[in-house]
């Protein structure tokens, strides 16, 4: 559907447009998503067999299975505010996002000379998360500016649709591969790098690198007033201390899907199709959630997103079976839907058009060193106490976070953004 959309806009010189529900978002957001899209089957066809190949194949421990994932989800912390920094000090956010996007192209074509080396596995599975760290800040400042800022939840929720998109593929392609050759990870691995390096290409070859919005000056702030602009904002301030402690709170899907593997003992050759179920109510949702994140409010969707884990967390506590599975994997999906985009459009709306990419970069560094050190606690948890009693001081953890944060994220709201 999002792939059919796409093609037909590339023919339009400004806007993506769906007469029945009358959404318009530049043309360059479309594109964007497209590069995210390709990538996201890139990534997501490694992270769904990462989990079956470490559990089932290498026998490792949730310990190592938490740590490892904890440096897939927080790795990229090192680099984003440089990336962000150094986008907004030069102006060339979308040059930044091209190493980015090249370097975890790269790590695609390690994969498959590593063999069965954690070591080596959770090596570069650091490297390829620095390469997302390089472009996530400079691509979500390019969709910002890209967009009015009236309509910032919505164009991120277009992006974050056919991101989710490229999450439903990348799964199914990785369950074809191993169906039709059984344990032949070397296949996905190739395959994979096949379309990174296709979303490069798009992004290269088609994205603006200066959308209408973006600064014109010829004089670059420099780094030491980039970094002092975006910290000196006092909302943006109450925004990271709200992000950084519901990240705290949060489990990874990976971990929770390896739970739920334990507690329903399914059959582990149907792991992928997890990710598919979450990343298609992510898909469906994340356009109308970004639209009504626009019109009635964006803190309070992100406030329902967040506590939307929580009936994951009481899933995992009290019931099991395939009913467990299906409502666990839908709440997932709702909550990726009413947070990722709608948190990134808080900030772009908050923060001036020259500190976009700095600021989206410390935005979402602190909430990759939450979600990094989550996977740790919550995998350390697991191993020391046992599944029930991880997820019950999660659930615990999430509570106070919610508790904490709303009255932050309400203060938001004194001042409307105005265009």
């Amino acid at each position: 559907m999002y792939q059919a959309e796409a093609s037909r806009v590339l023919l339009k010189p400004k806007t993506w447009a769906s007469p029945a529900a009358r959404l318009s978002v530049p043309r360059n957001v479309v594109l964007l998503g497209l590069v995210s899209m390709l990538t996201d089957i890139s990534a997501e066809m490694v992270a769904t067999v990462l989990p079956l190949y470490l559990v089932f194949s290498l026998g490792v421990t949730p310990l190592v299975l938490g740590a490892i994932d904890g440096l897939y989800r927080g790795a990229a912390a090192i680099v984003q505010v440089a990336s962000g920094l150094a986008s907004d000090r030069w102006r060339r956010p979308k040059e930044v996002a091209t190493i980015g996007y090249g370097l975890s192209a790269i790590c695609k074509v390690g994969l498959v000379a590593i063999g069965s080396s954690v070591g080596a596995i959770g090596a570069l599975v650091a490297t390829d998360r620095l390469g997302k760290g390089m472009r996530t800040a400079p691509r979500d400042a390019l969709i910002s500016l890209s967009s009015t800022k009236a309509g910032l939840a919505t164009s991120f929720g277009v992006h974050r649709a056919m991101d989710s998109a490229g999450a439903m593929l990348g799964p199914l392609i990785a369950f074809g591969v191993l169906l039709v050759a059984p344990a032949r990870f070397d296949a996905v691995f190739v395959i994979s790098t096949l379309f990174a390096l296709l979303g490069l290409a798009v992004l290269v070859l088609a994205v603006q690198g200066r959308p209408e919005r973006a600064p014109r000056s010829a004089n670059a702030p420099s780094l030491r007033l980039v970094a002092q602009g975006v910290l000196r904002e006092r909302r943006f301030q109450l925004l990271l201390l709200a992000a950084g402690g519901l990240a705290l709170a949060s489990v990874s899907d990976a971990l929770i899907y390896v739970a739920l593997q334990r507690r329903t003992e399914f059959e582990p050759t149907v792991f992928p199709l997890l990710f598919v179920v979450t990343a298609v109510v992510f898909m469906v949702l994340a356009i109308p959630v970004g639209r009504l994140a626009d019109r009635l409010g964006r803190v309070p969707v992100l406030i329902v997103g967040h506590a939307l884990l929580l009936p994951v967390y009481g899933l995992l506590l009290t019931s099991a079976g395939t009913t467990a599975v299906v409502l666990s994997l839908v709440a997932l999906g709702a909550y990726y839907a009413a947070t990722e985009g709608v948190t990134t459009a808080l900030a772009g709306a908050i923060l001036p058009d020259s500190l976009q990419a700095s600021g989206i970069g410390v935005l979402i560094t602190v909430i990759s060193l939450g979600q990094f050190a989550s996977s740790l606690a919550f995998g350390a948890l697991w191993f020391a106490l046992g599944l029930q009693s991880a997820v019950l001081i999660f659930a615990v953890a999430l509570v106070v976070a919610l508790v904490v944060s709303a009255p932050l994220l309400m203060r938001l709201r004194e001042e409307p953004v105005v265009e």
